[in-house]
């Protein structure tokens, strides 16, 4: 079965730096579109960034020049670069998968495979 296994969350203060990974199993990573969501205590999930098969990018406006997402296909894993991170980044970071030709979508229902997530927890 398809498994998603998020790693690298942890406490940080503001300004410092943090990379999230996600290797994938059960699935032919390279037909994948992978992307990062998370979600704070009372609000909803929120898409924070995708990539497509090799260097296609979306991010959402309020992680843009400060996050930055990648892949290796040859290790089925994701990144997620976080540099000057905020306190308002503090969220459980969840780690997403659905088929390439579907696109680079932005809803968390575009997405039928999911990690347990990690927290990121930051401090001003």
């Amino acid at each position: 079965q398809v498994q998603l296994v998020e790693s690298g969350g942890g406490s940080a203060q503001a300004g410092d730096s943090l990379r999230l990974s996600c290797v994938a199993s059960g699935l032919n990573f390279s037909y994948y579109v992978m992307a990062w969501f998370r979600q704070a205590p009372g609000l909803e999930r929120e898409f924070v960034a995708g990539i497509s098969r090799y260097t296609t990018t979306r991010y959402a406006d309020s992680v843009k020049g400060r996050f930055t997402i990648s892949r290796d296909n040859t290790k089925n894993t994701v990144y997620l670069q976080m540099d000057s991170l905020k306190p308002e980044d503090t969220a459980v970071y969840y780690c997403a998968a659905r088929p390439l030709n579907l696109g680079l979508g932005a809803r968390p229902s575009n997405y039928g495979y999911w990690g347990q997530g990690t927290q990121v927890t930051v401090s001003s």
